[in-house]
């Protein structure tokens, strides 16, 4: 695979996106645009971020739940764990260090560098692989575990597939958990204001969030599908649904992201975290 083209940034280090549009975008459109975009991003992402991810902590979702507290993926000690999207790889290391043999997987060289760094200051690597979750380079039935925690389905075009290999990858018995955008933030602005919660889209537009160049071309492309959606895909790839969990906001916690924030966080969910077992 080529890599994409360097990005102009904004002034906030992020991307600058030249247009904004609601279109249909194919998985080679989808991943070229989101290599690149997380390649030029991954410096920005986690100044802003870092801090609250951690070197090694396992954060599902802007809410704050946590795997310490949560026990989404039992008890990983001796088992063996893919993470989906891992970025700079907080969880994948936390989940070294709880006795998981782990590989972390992100399509973003990038953000790969970044996790490679951080392996290396903490003291705790991981095997790092660069890949796509929708062909993954490894072999059936090889890992007890599947997680990924925003790290992947919500920028996979073809999300049966992904999961379908997610399923492929896993033993019987093994187990995936996923956090997702949840359905419901679609409609509503993109603010963390509660004051603008107001719908200003159709829940059931599943066209894909789309930003583009000054040229036109694609430089950042989210999927959205609802609720009925990520259910039939989990079930059409062969998994059992054992959960689907919408975390609330944990007390205490003043972190804003993008549009969560404790305010809108006490009226509406914005996480979405799918919990599943390969039969």
């Amino acid at each position: 695979m080529p890599p994409p083209p360097a990005l102009p940034l904004g002034p906030d280090g992020y991307p600058a996106a030249g247009g904004v549009e609601r279109r249909t975008a194919g998985t080679a459109e989808s991943v070229r645009a989101n290599r690149g975009w997380w390649d030029a991003a991954a410096p920005a992402y986690l100044a802003e971020h870092g801090d609250d991810l951690g070197d090694v902590d396992f954060l599902w979702c802007p809410e704050g739940l946590r795997e310490a507290e949560a026990h989404l993926l039992g008890d990983v000690a001796g088992r063996r764990v893919l993470e989906v999207g891992c970025g700079s790889a907080p969880c994948a290391r936390w989940l070294r260090r709880a006795g998981a043999d782990v590989v972390a997987l992100d399509l973003s060289a990038g953000m790969l560098a970044r996790a490679a760094g951080l392996g290396r200051a903490t003291g705790i690597g991981v095997p790092l692989l660069q890949a796509d979750v929708g062909a993954l380079p490894l072999a059936g039935a090889s890992f007890d575990v599947v997680c990924s925690a925003f790290g992947g389905l919500p920028f996979v075009a073809d999300v049966e597939g992904a999961l379908a290999e997610v399923a492929r990858v896993l033993r019987p018995g093994g187990r995936v958990a996923a956090s997702v955008n949840h359905p419901f933030r679609w409609p509503l602005p993109d603010s963390p204001d509660p004051d603008d919660l107001c719908v200003v889209s159709s829940y059931f537009d599943r066209r894909p969030y789309v930003e583009t160049d000054g040229e036109g071309g694609t430089v950042y492309v989210e999927h959205h599908r609802t609720v009925g959606d990520w259910v039939r895909a989990v079930v059409g790839a062969g998994l059992v649904l054992d959960d689907l969990v919408e975390p609330e906001w944990t007390p205490g916690r003043t972190q804003v992201w993008g549009q969560w924030s404790p305010a809108r966080g006490a009226l509406v969910p914005g996480t979405l975290v799918l919990v599943a077992h390969r039969p």
